[in-house]
């Protein structure tokens, strides 16, 4: 289990840096031996994993750790590697930011639903979070999976940036530990006194079931700036539509009308 621990947590230490190639240059690793232990199939000597471990700024028992909570930890230390004064937005990100709109008032947490990409017929119930720092608009969107063989939920993180371009919000999302899937979403603004709900579109793919990418219906469900997290959190997961509330089951339905010819969602 731990070369298991030890091959994820590495795949979401490497995220942070341009490339494995990149990694292995500077770490002064053999690309074809990392990729073993990437792959699991190989334990680092006691020399190699001291490199490793002094390259990242964590610890052996940190890097052997369970994979969310190793993520969690590497989101809220110095990501080694990248200068203070470097630019890692990038032209477009850029150009795309200072093209947005304000978000203020989108900012806090929702509910997040849509029908599941991996689980056919049940509707995902996560927490997403909107928030505003140095200029960005940054997204973090949780997921729990259902339990599993022992009882323990997979716990997927997805960590984005938001924008309000051409009156509509779009969010792109990556999946933080393995750095494999990218979810795009665009949602109509809210145009009511006080935002309730936001309802839209989003494209992507399961992570751990093949690689056919799909699109759903999906819908922000606002809760505040002010949320008990760990609460809102327990009631995240998958549900079959008959334990949610009728509305929520048809605002993410998503079936097409027999005469469509592409995938979209009205404006209610």
């Amino acid at each position: 289990m731990s070369d298991d621990n030890l091959a994820l947590n590495l795949a979401c230490a490497c995220s942070v840096l341009p490339s494995i190639a990149e990694v292995c240059r500077r770490v002064g690793i053999n690309r074809q031996q990392f990729n073993k232990y990437l792959a699991g199939s190989v334990h680092p000597s006691r020399y190699n994993m001291r490199r490793i471990c002094d390259f990242f700024g964590v610890t052996e028992a940190e890097l052997l750790m369970e994979p969310s909570r190793f993520a969690e930890l590497v989101s809220l230390r110095r990501r080694p590697g990248l200068s203070e004064k470097a630019d890692i937005l990038g032209p477009t990100f850029r150009r795309l930011c200072n093209a947005s709109a304000p978000l203020d008032r989108y900012c806090g947490a929702y509910f997040r639903y849509f029908y599941s990409y991996s689980h056919p017929g049940l509707i995902v119930r996560s927490l997403a979070v909107l928030g505003h720092r140095d200029g960005h608009y940054l997204w973090k969107n949780i997921e729990r999976g259902p339990p599993g063989a022992h009882g323990a939920r997979v716990v997927s993180r997805y960590e984005g940036i938001a924008f309000l371009l051409g009156e509509r919000i779009t969010v792109v999302e990556n999946e933080c530990v393995l750095s494999s899937s990218i979810t795009q979403m665009t949602l109509y603004p809210s145009y009511h006194t006080g935002v309730d709900y936001l309802l839209g579109i989003q494209t992507g793919g399961p992570l751990k079931r093949g690689r056919k990418p799909a699109a759903s219906r999906v819908l922000l469900d606002y809760l505040g700036q002010n949320v008990d997290f760990r609460r809102a959190l327990a009631q995240c997961g998958m549900f079959d539509p008959s334990e949610l509330e009728p509305w929520v089951v048809t605002l993410v339905n998503n079936r097409m009308p027999p005469d469509a010819s592409v995938f979209d969602v009205e404006q209610l």
